[in-house]
């Protein structure tokens, strides 16, 4: 289960209506740039651009789990968009993706920080999560379906 604190309403968009990988890690630093005072736009796409470059965070089935580390945070913050429509971002299985979870950590990440990554790529191995993120219309809904996945086999196309 993700800790409440790491993603609000406020950085989740549902819908979307995006038609590129680099338009999407825009669109996700805009949401974690507007969770922290400290931060900008600009220099969050940076940080999720060079990750991104090292190697490509799309997961398979239609998830990309971008993230970076930033000085200027001190704690993890999370931001989540769900596209109408699936985007090429070059993820392992070559499947489009739907579904992005930014997360940006501080520096010095942690033990902490890791396991939080690794959870969340965990999270998304669920087909019926996945599902139920597709279905789901409005920010106050993905955002209960995310701190409170499905309790089902987390296995599975």
């Amino acid at each position: 289960m993700l800790p409440p604190n790491l993603i609000t309403t406020a950085s989740i968009r549902a819908r979307a209506e995006i038609t590129s990988k680099k338009r999407l890690l825009e669109s996700l630093a805009e949401l974690l740039a507007v969770a922290s005072p400290q931060l900008t736009t600009a220099a969050v796409f940076d940080r999720l651009l060079q990750r991104e470059r090292l190697g490509s965070t799309g997961l398979g089935h239609g998830v990309a789990l971008p993230h970076a580390r930033a000085s200027d945070v001190e704690q993890a913050l999370g931001a989540f968009i769900q596209l109408r429509s699936g985007i090429d971002f070059d993820a392992v299985d070559n499947q489009p993706v739907d579904l992005a979870f930014a997360l940006l950590v501080p520096e010095a990440a942690t033990d902490e920080h890791l396991r939080l990554l690794a959870s969340l790529a965990e999270m998304f191995t669920s087909a019926d999560l996945r599902q139920t993120l597709r279905q789901a219309t409005a920010p106050e809904e993905l955002r209960v379906i995310l701190l409170q996945p499905p309790a089902t086999n987390p296995s599975g196309p």
